[in-house]
Parts: C-alpha cells; structure tokens; sequence
C-alpha cells in the first residue's frame, strides 16, 4: 500500500512540474524597457488594456521605448494569433520608432470570448478598427496616427486605410494580401517544384494528393493536412528560420509570460474559433486589385522574398499597380512572411528612410 502511494504521489509530483514548465504561472505583466545597466527607460510604455468596443472587450497591449513617439495600430495576422507574439519571439524596431498598439480581434487571445462566427464580418472588423484608432487618437492627443496590416492584418488595415484617410499618417503594408487563390496556387507549384529537385518524394506526394485547384474542399483539406508542414520545412512560411509552427509558435506561446496561463489558454481556443469567422472568408476570396486601386495616404510595403504565404511577386505587382500620394518597396532577402519582425537592422533602415521622406 505504502508503495502504491509513494508512486502516486510521484506521478502527481512529475505531472504538476511538468505542468509548470509547459505553462509556467505569471501575473501577465508586459516587460518594461530597459537600459543596458537594467533601469527602465524613462518615458517608455508597456501596458496591456482592455477597451469597450461595440459591447465587446478589445484587448490592447501598448508598447514603446518613448511614448511621445507617433502612434502605430498593428492590425495583425490570422486572424486569431496575437501579433504580439511575434514581437515577443522577435523583439522589433518597430518600438524604436513608434509607440506600438497591438490589439487582438474580437473572440481571440486577450479579446477572447466565445462568440458566433457569423456575426464576424469584415465590417465588424472594420468598425473596431475606427474605434480603437478613434481611442489613439484622443487618448494620444494627435490628429493621425500610422497604420500597419501584417498578412491577414493587411487585408483590415487596407480597407481601413481606403475608408478612413483621414485618420492614417500612411498605411504599412507587411506581407499584403493581394490575392489569396493565386497566391495559394502558386505557392503550391513552388513546393512541388522545390521537394523534387530536393528528390523527397515523400512530400512531392503528399502535396500531389491534393490538387488544389480542383475544388474548395480539396484546398481545404490540402490546407488542414500538409500545406503548413511543407511551408515551413521549405523556410517559406511564418519566418525563414521557424520550420515547426508546434515548436516555433505554439510552446512559446505557452511560456511567454507576458501573459497569464488562462489567456495564453484563450489564445489557442481564439484561434481554433476563428478560422470559421467570415472575415476569414472574406480574406480568402479578396482580390485587392478589383477593390483598392487608389490610397489617398502613403503605402509603404514591406515583403520578404522568401514569402509563400502572401506571394512576394504579387505583392510587388499590386505595389506597382496602387495609386497613392507616396510609396515604397521594401524588400528583405532573407525573409518569409514576416520581414518586420525577422530582420531588426533593415527594418531599422527602411523605418528611418520613410521619415527621411516625409
């Protein structure tokens, strides 16, 4: 009997520190700024808020080394991954720069609650996004703030940016979506195209399995069973560097401190929601070039040449095609789908030349 519960015991001891280490507990706190003697930078800011947006709670979390800097709202990608993972995983300049608003969509990561996909439609969206910039703006004091969609992001932020120009220094378009069909059709040609001159035959088929172009339920299931694997075996999908998005993503998001174990638990259920919602629909079958073809605020795109999951030639032939009082090309060789976050000193440089041009 002695023995039966010493190895209970034990099993329960392994359990709860393996428990700690998988979600290790936190106050959820944003990390403050500091110096390189480890004192906070005066005047920085890191906070996370809540704000009431059309009934429904919207977490923000506000990040900045000088708060008097202008004002940047992320609309981020998924939807249902929180942009601020990204920032956390790959500290940016973006916080140099900018006092930085990421904010999370609504039944997602610090805004999760469990809603009706039907209910959320691009509009929904979009009317969020005025809020929370109408929010920036009074709480900041400052006739416009800069805009940045980042992937799916890219799709809100667009719109946002053509409804409300007035309220948007200039729109950053970081891995814009142009359109989705094409750029999944060619990204699927590509992976093929690389797995047999790397003679894997074994992804060759499992991608062949699928013929994407067959119907919606074939790329569908393509989408849920390989599409992410190869991506990021291939260094053509998150970043250049993440081959894993279990490894990469999903256990760092699970110890990223920056928030609590139930929130860090909401991430994931957010997520798991959200790929049903209908502005996801709606991302999916957007062709920017038969709805935007004029921004009458500066475009600034930011794309990585190793991007396949925003196409890097498409977004450069809708940067070619787009109207707008000013705009630039970033490219980063030696980024995937998030070149903001994956290369610090460039994007330090393409940041510090868009001032310059102001």
């Amino acid at each position: 009997m002695n023995r039966k519960i010493i190895l209970f015991i034990t099993i329960i001891v392994i359990f709860v520190i393996a428990a700690l280490i998988i979600l290790p507990p936190s106050n959820g706190k944003i990390p403050a700024f500091k110096d390189e003697k480890g004192n906070m930078i005066s005047n920085s800011i890191f906070e996370k808020k809540w704000i009431d947006v059309d009934s429904s709670k919207i977490g923000l979390i506000i990040v900045g080394k000088n708060k008097d800097n202008p004002v940047l709202l992320v609309c981020g990608g998924g939807p249902g991954i929180p942009e601020y993972l990204l920032e956390s995983l790959y500290p940016s300049v973006l916080t140099k720069h900018f006092t930085v608003v990421y904010f999370d969509y609504p039944g997602t990561g610090l805004s999760y609650t469990k809603v009706n996909v039907d209910d959320m439609t691009t509009q929904l969206f979009l009317n969020d996004v005025d809020k929370i910039t109408d929010y920036l703006l009074d709480r900041f004091n400052t006739n416009k703030i800069y805009l940045m969609g980042h992937s799916f992001g890219s799709y809100i932020a667009l719109n946002a940016a053509y409804n409300h120009p007035e309220k948007y220094e200039a729109y950053l378009a970081v891995s814009q979506i142009v359109n989705t069909k094409q750029s999944e059709y060619m990204a699927y040609d590509y992976m093929i195209s690389e797995y047999e001159k790397q003679n894997n035959k074994s992804m060759v088929k499992k991608l062949k399995k699928y013929p994407v172009k067959e119907s919606d339920e074939v790329f569908e299931n393509y989408k849920k069973d390989i599409r992410d694997k190869a991506m990021h075996e291939l260094g053509v999908g998150t970043a250049r560097n993440m081959n894993n998005v279990i490894t990469g993503l999903f256990f760092p998001s699970l110890k990223n401190k920056a928030y609590t174990i139930k929130e860090r638990i909401n991430i994931w259920k957010g997520k798991s929601q959200a790929n049903k919602y209908r502005v996801h629909k709606d991302s999916m079958a957007f062709n920017a070039y038969d709805n935007i073809s004029e921004l009458k605020v500066p475009v600034y795109f930011f794309a990585g040449k190793y991007d396949y999951t925003c196409v890097e030639s498409l977004q450069k032939e809708y940067y070619e095609f787009i109207k707008a009082p000013k705009k630039r090309y970033y490219l980063y060789e030696n980024s995937a789908h998030s070149p903001v976050y994956e290369e610090y000193d460039i994007t330090d440089k393409y940041i510090k030349d868009i001032k310059e041009s102001r």
